[in-house]
């Protein structure tokens, strides 16, 4: 049998990508960023305040990191909330010690059931992102856009209202879009979204309902997926992460500024035998020239205010 011809016919094949989300480019070819004060790498912290239900539906499939036995898993319910009640707080005093400024991405149902959390940090100053409603509140392919766009207006709507900030960035849970989120996130006045991994930098991303930029959080450097998803050892997290931030460093000399970003869960990494790998993390860290730890926000303003509106 022979092809059909009309295999061979791609209308969009042309140089470059095959969508019109983002342009392609080179890292190396972009024009280099300058961190202020001469800084080489920007660091961003990024912890993950999540509310996983109880009587999770997993619809269309079972969120990473939540409910994994039947109902009522109260192992693992308590277990994520060990992190909002306990670990949360070894990490503010690791923050403090280093000089650390994170940024908070916090469900909103979190926020409205953890009113203390919440006063705690608003009274640090910390940035706050939108992730999403809640862990098992997903965003996905063939979702109908008019519940997804209920999902979106409301999970910001309440966290700026709660928060009383503009809440400008996202994270859906569990990284999950349908063709629908960013348009979507773009409409209700989200100016960056940390869902895509496909790069170092951030990049602009167009939408129908206007421009969103594209933050690189990193997954691979992510503390439950090297730990819990990869099996390493916590010395294994500590050094990857090491590496990673020396050769960015490095890479930095050359090329420009990049950012180190580490997402982080208390419910991981605030345990009492694990938050002293996190600590010894900063430590490397922090103890290197040309670091400049700064929330998502500011490392967007920076980038933006060098490189110009997204085009």
């Amino acid at each position: 049998m022979t092809l059909d011809p009309q295999y061979l016919h791609y209308p969009r094949r042309r140089y470059g990508m095959d969508h019109d989300r983002y342009r392609w480019s080179m890292l190396t070819d972009r024009p280099p960023v300058q961190w202020p004060g001469g800084a080489r790498l920007a660091l961003w912290v990024n912890v993950a305040l999540q509310f996983f239900p109880l009587n999770q539906r997993g619809k269309p499939f079972k969120v990473p990191g939540g409910m994994t036995m039947p109902y009522p898993d109260l192992r693992h319910f308590s277990l994520r909330d060990y992190g909002n009640r306990v670990g949360i707080y070894r990490f503010f005093k690791a923050f403090d010690r280093y000089g650390i400024k994170p940024t908070i991405a916090i469900n909103t149902r979190l926020a409205e059931r953890a009113p203390y959390l919440l006063e705690k940090i608003l009274a640090r100053g910390d940035e706050i992102i939108c992730h999403g409603e809640h862990m098992d509140a997903l965003h996905y392919g063939g979702q109908a856009r008019e519940q997804e766009a209920e999902l979106v207006a409301g999970a910001l709507q309440r966290l700026r209202r709660l928060s009383g900030q503009p809440v400008r960035g996202w994270i859906s849970p569990a990284r999950s879009e349908s063709e629908n989120t960013p348009e979507l996130l773009a409409a209700n006045g989200v100016a960056y979204f940390c869902d895509w991994v496909n790069d170092d930098m951030p990049y602009a991303f167009h939408t129908d309902s206007g421009e969103l930029t594209a933050m690189p959080l990193s997954a691979e450097l992510e503390d439950r997926f090297i730990l819990m998803n990869n099996l390493h050892s916590e010395d294994a997290y500590v050094e990857q992460i090491s590496d990673a931030c020396d050769f960015l460093l490095a890479e930095a000399e050359r090329e420009g500024g990049r950012i180190l970003s580490l997402s982080i869960h208390p419910w991981v990494l605030g345990q009492p035998h694990r938050i002293g790998r996190l600590e010894q993390v900063l430590d490397h860290i922090c103890s290197r020239e040309g670091v400049w730890s700064a929330s998502a926000g500011e490392i967007f303003d920076v980038f933006q205010a060098q490189q110009g509106s997204p085009k």
